[in-house]
């Protein structure tokens, strides 16, 4: 069985969806009657790309102000795309937003309904693009795909189509995510200022509904000695009108207290994520929250809320708080801080917990529903 893999998003820094593609198209090389094509944007290829880091294109800003730009890219790239169909695909499987136009059958994977709920969170263009081609696509998927069966819930709803055209087919936590020891991991602590188990981190693009407002506002609460002995370090990439909270965050960030990160290469991520003393993440709204899922695998206890999918990843291993409640937040950090046993009790739980995921479970639940298209 042939498939055609749309991989053009790891030609762009991996956030979630591309981390999804790189780890589902590893996994899928063990099924033994499978073999995926990765369509790249421009051509296709039978091996993954690197991944880029930010600045890989200087072309995205302008595309956004040049009108008709995204539907002039998705006519070359759909040109390209019917030049692969010598290849012999049977079946296409689009793991964003919305799929190109294929005559074979087709399964899409929709992580979330963010542009329903935080338009704001999408370029002008990009989201009349979504708005105006997503429902078409689900309409012509054969199976849908979710991370979450809040997901499935909430597009089943939505677009008013039976429970039997989901499945959802949970994510994992990469193998870089693991528990390692403190000397493993000094040398990248060292480089951001930290000791292990003595700073809370946050990851997550700046955008507002990652609600990162919420742990600069806890973390101002904290005695100042306490700040300055557990900093909070934030990891992730400049979202689209990420300047709602810019003002905010130059205050935290003046005090020393607060360290902006940036997009960080994916093994020092993983050393930080094993190093904290918790990973805070107060999202207002998830498909999965694989983060989440990251930390608990690194043995570093969690803080989230318990909107959308969150609870499916945590379960009873998480620290759950109120999203718009710092006192909440600032007691949850204490606690970590101030209670050894309950720390260690949430470490064990978290790693307990990221057992029931993997990838290789996902390629599974992913490759039934492929054949389940094919009939076989």
């Amino acid at each position: 069985m042939r498939i055609a893999l749309n991989a053009r998003i790891l030609q762009a820094p991996r956030t979630g969806i591309g981390h999804y593609v790189a780890e589902l198209a590893n996994a899928l090389a063990d099924e033994p009657d499978i073999e995926l094509a990765l369509f790249h944007g421009w051509g296709w290829s039978s091996a993954l790309p690197e991944a880029a880091m930010p600045g890989y294109s200087r072309l995205t800003p302008l595309l956004r102000q040049i009108p008709g730009a995204y539907q002039a890219r998705r006519w070359l790239e759909q040109k390209r795309f019917d030049q692969g169909r010598a290849q012999s695909i049977d079946l296409y499987h689009e793991p964003s937003l919305w799929p190109l136009s294929f005559d074979g059958p087709t399964i899409i994977t929709l992580h979330d309904l963010t542009h329903l709920h935080y338009p704001d969170t999408q370029p002008p263009a990009r989201l009349r693009e979504i708005e105006r081609r997503l429902a078409d696509g689900v309409r012509q998927a054969s199976l849908i795909l979710t991370d979450s069966q809040f997901i499935a819930d909430e597009a089943q709803a939505h677009f008013g189509l039976p429970a039997e055209r989901f499945v959802v087919a949970p994510l994992g936590a990469a193998a870089r995510f693991h528990p390692r020891t403190p000397e493993a991991i000094d040398a990248v602590l060292k480089a951001h200022g930290v000791v292990a188990r003595e700073y809370f981190l946050c990851v997550g693009t700046l955008e507002p509904r990652k609600n990162l407002t919420l742990a600069l506002r806890a973390h101002a609460l904290l005695p100042e000695a306490v700040r300055q002995r557990f900093p909070l370090l934030i990891v992730g990439m400049a979202g689209w009108q990420h300047e709602q909270f810019s003002e905010e965050l130059r205050t935290a960030l003046a005090t020393g207290d607060v360290c902006l990160l940036g997009y960080l290469p994916d093994e020092d991520l993983a050393q930080l994520l094993a190093g904290a003393r918790a990973l805070i993440f107060p999202s207002l709204y998830e498909g999965f929250g694989l983060p989440v899922l990251e930390a608990m695998a690194s043995a570093t206890p969690v803080i989230l809320t318990r909107h959308s999918a969150m609870p499916e990843v945590a379960a009873t291993a998480g620290n759950y708080i109120e999203p718009d409640n710092p006192d909440h937040l600032r007691d949850a950090m204490n606690r970590l801080i101030d209670d050894p046993i309950h720390w260690q009790a949430c470490r064990d739980a978290g790693l307990q917990q990221a057992k029931l995921f993997s990838w290789k479970r996902c390629a599974k639940v992913t490759a039934r529903a492929y054949r389940q298209v094919m009939g076989d």
